[in-house]
């Protein structure tokens, strides 16, 4: 089991700095940030630009994986984002994970002006920006006419440091993107499904994972081939509550066969509120017990 946690880029560098150095030194294996023009109540800040984030966060660390915990089609171009992602990759010495999702309906999709997609379409737009992203990123060229999105001789030169590619972990829930992850992903995420309580909660993230399996299956993909990564949060309560929580929470997620947990770095209030105090003893108490292996 591999724990990473989530630093929301809502504060200044001169802040947010000692948050991406203490989790790579408290020992966690990958270390995420947010990638939303705004997000929920945060929308008016301060809010950073995970490009540039995770830039800076590989510049004052050194073994940690980084990654968008999810980076979606609802503002970003494959073709640009191609650019982007070969440089982090590049920068930070092959450390860079890419979460991947179709995008919802918040502000993100809003702040453009451009027309509000059903759930279908968001879905088919999520399969172009994928396609077109991996066939970039694996082979240096593309030429693209889709529905979403277009490329003309398009190019990621020289490439990711990694072969064939930094990985894809795909954000999805429904069958169609569950498809979609166990065809291009590396990883799936997964944030289960709205519920008032705990148990519901975990109940609905044990019939995600066996769905996912399903589609695992249909794509020929051999079972464990891809991960499968949870992020605690979504649930009714918030995972870093205190220790022993936690440690449930991973337990009850490696016995349904997840690889990863993911987890939020605590905020003085609102969301994700909750003590720093706590991740320092989760360092020290639960993740040197966990059996981790690399990606």
């Amino acid at each position: 089991m591999r724990v990473g946690i989530v630093i929301l880029p809502d504060q200044r560098w001169s802040v947010a700095a000692r948050r991406w150095r203490l989790a790579e030194e408290y020992g966690f294996d990958q270390a995420w940030t947010y990638d939303h023009i705004g997000w929920r109540d945060l929308v008016d800040g301060p809010w950073f630009d995970a490009v540039p984030t995770l830039t800076a966060a590989a510049l004052v660390t050194s073994r940690i994986r980084l990654g968008t915990m999810v980076a979606s089609p609802n503002f970003r171009h494959p073709v640009h984002f191609a650019r982007e992602v070969t440089a982090l990759d590049d920068v930070s010495g092959g450390r860079l994970t890419l979460g991947l999702g179709a995008g919802g309906i918040s502000y993100d999709a809003a702040v453009l002006g451009r027309p509000a997609l059903t759930p279908r379409q968001r879905v088919d737009r999520f399969g172009e920006f994928l396609g077109l992203l991996d066939e970039l990123l694996r082979d240096g060229r593309a030429d693209f006419a889709g529905e979403y999105y277009s490329a003309v001789d398009a190019r990621s030169t020289p490439g990711c440091v990694q072969a064939p590619r930094a990985p894809f972990i795909v954000a999805a829930n429904g069958p169609r993107a569950m498809r979609l992850a166990a065809r291009h992903g590396q990883g799936w995420v997964t944030t289960g499904e709205k519920a008032e309580d705990l148990d519901g909660w975990w109940r609905s993230v044990a019939a995600l994972a066996e769905r996912f399996a399903a589609a695992e299956a249909g794509a020929g993909r051999r079972p464990g081939e891809i991960d499968r990564v949870l992020s605690l949060d979504a649930a009714p309560v918030f995972s870093l509550s205190s220790v022993d929580f936690f440690a449930d929470a991973v337990g009850r997620a490696s016995d349904l066969g997840f690889t990863d947990v993911v987890t939020h770095w605590p905020r003085e209030s609102s969301w994700y509120a909750g003590s720093e105090a706590v991740v320092e003893k989760v360092a020290s108490e639960v993740l040197p017990h966990l059996g981790r292996g690399p990606r």
